[in-house]
C-alpha cells in the first residue's frame, strides 16, 4: 500500500514512524514537506521519500494524508484537483469538514476525517474516523491501518460527532495536563518539592489511568473503592463534588465542541 503524506509536521512524522514500526517499507511512503529541513529530517531519520511538491508518483497512491495547517489546506489542494484517482483521501486537519475537502478536491468522494490528539507522538493516541458513504471497507481498512499505527481507533456515524471527538480526546490531554499541574500545585502546598511534587502527581495520574485501562470495572467502582466512608478520599471528594467538577467538565467539552462547530463554518466558507 502506497501512502502519501501532504504536509511533514509531527504528526505526520509520528504516523510515519508508527507505519515503520508496523512494517511498512519505507519506500512506500512518500511525504510532500515545503521545508527543506524538514525534508531532509524525514529521509534522513525515516528513509521515506521527501518531495517539495507533488509530482505523479506521489499522487499515485492507495491513501493521501493531509497533514497540512487548516488555513493553508485550500491552497494545497486545489492544484491536486482530479489528480487523485482512486485513493483515499484521510483528513487529520481540525474543523475542516468533508463536504469542503471534496469541493476544493473538485468532487473527490472518497474522504475520510479524522481527529486523532497528541499522544499519538509516543504511540499512544486515540482517533475518531468518520468515512463519506462512498469509502468501502477496503478503503475504511486502509484508513485505520494508518491512524492505529500511533494508538486506538473509534469509528462514528455522523461527521457532526467528530466535533464531539474534538471535544472529548482531541482537546482531552490539556484538560488532563491541567488536572496534573493542579495536583502538583497542591502537592507543593503540602511542602514537597519541585521535583517530588511534580513525580506525585504524574505518577499518581499515569497509575490511575493503567489501573482503569486494566480493570473490567467501571472508573466510578474504582473510585468507591478507594473511597473509605469517613475517611481522607471521602473529605477531598466532597470539595471536588462542592465545585461541580462534573458539571464543570461537562461544560468545558460542550464549549470545545461548539467551538469546533465555529472553526468548521469559518473554514469552510471559501
Amino acid at each position: 500500500m502506497k501512502i502519501t503524506f501532504l504536509g511533514g509536521g509531527n504528526m505526520a512524522a509520528a504516523l510515519v514512524s508508527g507505519m515503520l514500526a508496523k512494517g511498512h517499507p519505507p519506500d512506500g511512503i512518500c511525504v510532500i514537506e515545503l521545508s527543506a529541513q524538514n525534508r531532509e529530517r524525514l529521509s534522513d531519520r525515516y528513509g521515506v521519500r521527501a518531495i517539495e511538491a507533488a509530482d505523479d508518483a506521489a499522487l499515485d497512491c492507495a491513501v493521501f494524508i493531509l497533514a497540512v495547517k487548516p488555513q493553508q489546506m485550500k491552497a494545497a489542494l486545489t492544484p491536486l484537483a482530479g489528480r487523485l484517482g482512486g485513493a483515499v483521501v484521510v483528513s487529520i486537519a481540525a474543523g475542516l469538514r468533508v463536504t469542503v475537502i471534496k469541493r476544493w478536491l473538485g468532487g473527490h468522494s472518497r474522504v475520510v476525517r479524522c481527529m486523532p490528539n497528541t499522544p499519538a507522538l509516543i504511540g499512544a493516541g486515540i482517533t475518531g474516523l468518520y468515512a463519506e458513504p462512498a469509502v468501502d471497507a477496503a478503503g475504511r481498512e486502509a484508513a485505520e491501518t494508518v491512524l492505529g499505527a500511533v494508538g486506538a481507533t473509534v469509528w462514528v456515524e455522523d461527521e457532526p460527532q467528530i466535533d464531539g471527538v474534538t471535544a472529548v480526546s482531541g482537546s482531552g490531554p490539556a484538560y488532563v495536563f491541567n488536572f496534573i499541574e493542579a495536583l502538583e500545585a497542591a502537592a507543593l502546598e503540602q511542602g514537597f518539592d519541585a521535583r517530588t511534587a511534580r513525580r506525585l502527581a504524574l505518577e499518581t495520574v499515569l497509575g490511575a489511568a493503567k489501573l482503569a485501562a486494566a480493570s473490567e470495572d467501571s472508573p466510578a467502582t474504582l473510585r468507591e473503592r478507594v473511597t473509605s466512608k469517613g475517611g481522607t478520599t471521602e473529605a477531598a471528594l466532597k470539595v471536588l463534588a462542592a465545585h461541580d467538577l462534573v458539571g464543570a467538565v461537562g461544560e468545558a467539552v460542550a464549549a470545545a465542541a461548539q467551538r469546533g462547530r465555529e472553526l468548521g463554518d469559518s473554514l469552510g466558507r471559501d
